[in-house]
């Protein structure tokens, strides 16, 4: 009767055959989280677009997609500024092959980006963390990727929206734009990457890779792609500084909000 009771325990945390013939499984669910907002320069929006697009035809991050469990991923990209404000640019789609990413590539290259006010990073993650349910996919993984140049100022706690997220098997990653080149800078923080490691990423194997200058960006997606989809013995030994969650005294998460709020009377945000 114990052994009957177990099973029946295991199988209802199980799809259904009807719900699992209705998923693709692929070896990562990817949703690509871009920021957009108006502390980002349009030159540089466009930098991140043709970033993601070569990133994804690469023959390095081909390779890895191909040699995964399934041999294929499913990937949606989205564009966040402020709590409200995501554009879903590519909804879900799957990725098999060169075909495959060069269409996305050709969406990406093809659709002009637009400004946004405010950072929500808490927004985006649980926009992205949303997005997972009901995709039509069933990953051996489910990843966010997600990049910014500066710290959460809008919406819930960040470590809120971590911490939901990463509660539901989810992982996130973070690129931080540690370039401030846009139209508004007056927020930026000279440690970003720090609070992306402590307030931003989680779940099993995160990491976030920094970027300190433009010219990095196309490489670091692309090598970022590849530790995602391959793990990190593939990456090479010449990799990009990666940056591990590590005992530290406490990182005041809430910095973006504070230093909105001290400044706010410079903006018109009502």
């Amino acid at each position: 009767m114990i052994f009957v009771g177990l099973c029946l325990g295991v199988l209802a945390f199980l799809p259904t055959t009807a719900e699992a013939a209705d998923e693709t499984v692929v070896d990562v669910e990817l949703a690509l989280a871009v920021d957009v907002s108006l502390s980002m320069s349009v030159e540089e929006l466009e930098i991140q677009r043709d970033g993601y697009a070569s990133a994804l035809t690469d023959p390095a991050v081909l390779n890895a997609i191909a040699d995964g469990v399934h041999g294929k991923i499913a990937v949606t990209y989205f564009e966040w500024a402020g709590e409200g404000t995501q554009r879903v640019i590519i909804p879900w789609t799957l990725i098999a092959g060169r075909k495959d990413a060069e269409s996305i590539a050709s969406i990406l290259t093809a659709l002009p980006p637009r400004l946004a006010r405010r950072t929500s990073i808490s927004g985006a993650i649980g926009f992205a963390a949303s997005q997972f349910k009901d995709n039509g996919f069933r990953g051996l993984k489910r990843v966010i990727d997600i990049s910014g140049d500066g710290p959460n100022n809008m919406g819930p706690p960040v470590e809120t929206a971590r911490d939901n997220a990463t509660s539901t098997g989810i992982t996130i990653n973070g690129l931080p734009l540690m370039t401030n080149g846009g139209l508004i800078s007056a927020f930026n923080i000279p440690d970003l990457d720090d609070f992306y490691t402590e307030c931003v990423i989680g779940g099993p194997g995160s990491f976030m890779m920094p970027v300190n200058d433009w010219s990095q960006f196309p490489e670091a997606i692309r090598r970022k792609l590849v530790l995602e989809l391959a793990g990190l013995d593939q990456a090479g030994s010449d990799s990009p500084r990666l940056l591990r969650v590590a005992a530290r005294e406490p990182y005041d998460c809430l910095i973006g909000e504070r230093m909105w709020n001290n400044r706010s009377f410079l903006w018109d945000d009502n």
